[in-house]
Order: C-alpha cells, then sequence, then structure tokens
C-alpha cells in the first residue's frame, strides 16, 4: 500500500513523500526505512521505486522523498545545508508519526541522498542505521577528493552497496574508508556494478535482477538490526 503525502520544511516550502506500508500493517511493530534519491533523478526513480516497494513487501515501511530542487523541478542539487534541512525534517515527520509509530528508523538513500543521510546523522540525528545504495565518494576521476570526513562521528549500523565498475567509488577506497570506524559495517559489492548498479550484457542479468539482490540483502541486515536491540 502507497501513501502519498506533503511535507513541510521549515521556510514555507513543502516536498512530496510516498510511504509504502507491508501488508498487513500494525502501528508500531514495522522498522521505517527512509530512501532520498541521487542528484539526478527524484524519487520516482524505477531503482528506488523498486526497493521501495520490494522493502515494503517483506514487513518494512519505506519513505522515498523528493529534495526541495527537485520538488521545484530543477536540475542543480540544493545547497548541503538545504539538503540537510530538509532530510532532518523529512525524519522528525516519520518520528513522530503516531499511526506509523515506528520502533526504528533506518535512513540512507541513493548517492546524493545517502549522503546527505550519513550528514545528518554524523552531526547526532538519531538513527536505527543507514543505507547506501552507491556511495559517492569521489567524483569521478578525483579519487584525491574523498568525501569520508564525517565518517568517523557515525555511531550507527551501516549497510554499503557498491559496484566493481563504479565511477564514483573505487571498491578499494571505500574499503579503507570503512574499515576503521568504529560502528558496525557491512558492504556488499555488486559483481560489474556502475554507479546505477548497471551491469555488462555479458553477465546477462537484467536490473530487476540486480534490484532484487539489493533488496533481499537489505532486507536480512534489516532483520538484523532488529534482533540485536530485542
Amino acid at each position: 500500500m502507497l501513501q502519498h503525502r506533503q511535507i513541510p520544511l521549515h521556510d514555507g516550502q513543502v516536498v512530496s513523500a510516498v510511504v509504502g506500508y507491508p501488508e498487513p500493517f500494525h502501528p508500531g511493530t514495522c522498522t521505517a526505512v527512509i530512501l532520498a534519491h541521487g542528484a539526478g533523478n527524484d524519487m520516482h526513480t524505477p531503482f528506488l521505486s523498486a526497493i521501495q516497494e520490494g522493502l515494503a513487501a517483506r514487513g518494512y515501511v519505506v519513505v522515498k522523498f523528493n529534495f526541495p530542487y527537485k520538488e521545484r523541478g530543477g536540475r542543480a542539487p540544493d545547497p548541503a545545508a538545504v539538503l540537510e534541512r530538509c532530510y532532518h525534517r523529512v525524519l522528525a515527520a516519520i518520528r513522530e508519526d503516531r499511526h506509523i509509530a515506528a520502533p526504528r528508523i533506518v535512513i540512507g538513500g541513493k548517492s546524493l541522498g545517502g549522503r546527505i543521510a550519513s550528514q545528518i546523522a554524523a552531526q547526532g540525528a538519531e538513527v536505527g542505521g543507514l543505507l547506501f545504495l552507491g556511495y559517492p565518494l569521489h567524483p569521478p576521476g578525483k579519487t584525491e577528493r574523498l568525501r569520508t570526513a564525517h565518517f568517523p562521528a557515525l555511531s550507527a549500523p551501516m549497510l554499503f552497496f557498491a559496484g566493481t565498475r563504479d565511477a564514483l567509488c573505487r571498491l578499494d577506497l571505500l574499503k579503507t574508508a570503512i574499515r576503521g570506524l568504529h560502528a558496525p559495517v557491512r558492504l556488499h559489492v555488486v559483481e560489474g556494478g556502475d554507479h546505477s548498479f548497471g551491469v555488462p550484457k555479458a553477465l546477462q542479468r537484467q536490473p530487476a535482477d540486480v534490484w532484487e539482490e539489493i533488496v533481499r540483502v537489505s532486507a536480512d541486515w534489516l532483520a538484523t538490526l532488529a534482533t540485536h536491540a530485542a
């Protein structure tokens, strides 16, 4: 079941969100997962929709939303501070929703969305986990510009998905970046995957097959969070 919502921001703007519920749904029983889109897409991208629907089918409340620039129909992302304030507000709205009453909230997203999620977590946002659907570790071809300065402040469990052909996330650099973190970290490598988890035709895998792999691994990881917290 999908519910379309409007979430007000502090500056009078609103952003659209879609909440996916498992069936049957009972308030207060399901982990909520909030996912933000990447820089070049909005929340309606087929990849993000597939992850939402797949995780909801496995018993999770899954929220996707637009950042303000996409809500306006823009192409260039807002400044980081604007994106962070938006994510903080979406997180607060879901946390305060008595119909959902999530015992745990995991945040993350695709590329830019996951990066902003990690930044608000590093700033102190209370979350039960971080889910990275392709972390933009560095700009293409600029591996010296790592986006990891805030990593030491992360304390929630993390799951990273990374493709072996990702031009924005060299795998050896990601492994080095997460090796020294104090929080529990898992890395799932998608063989042949690029930044959008597209794989070469030679591997004979359809996008839906890769997306299902991501859903399955994510659901298994989310289940371990619930088990450890029990």
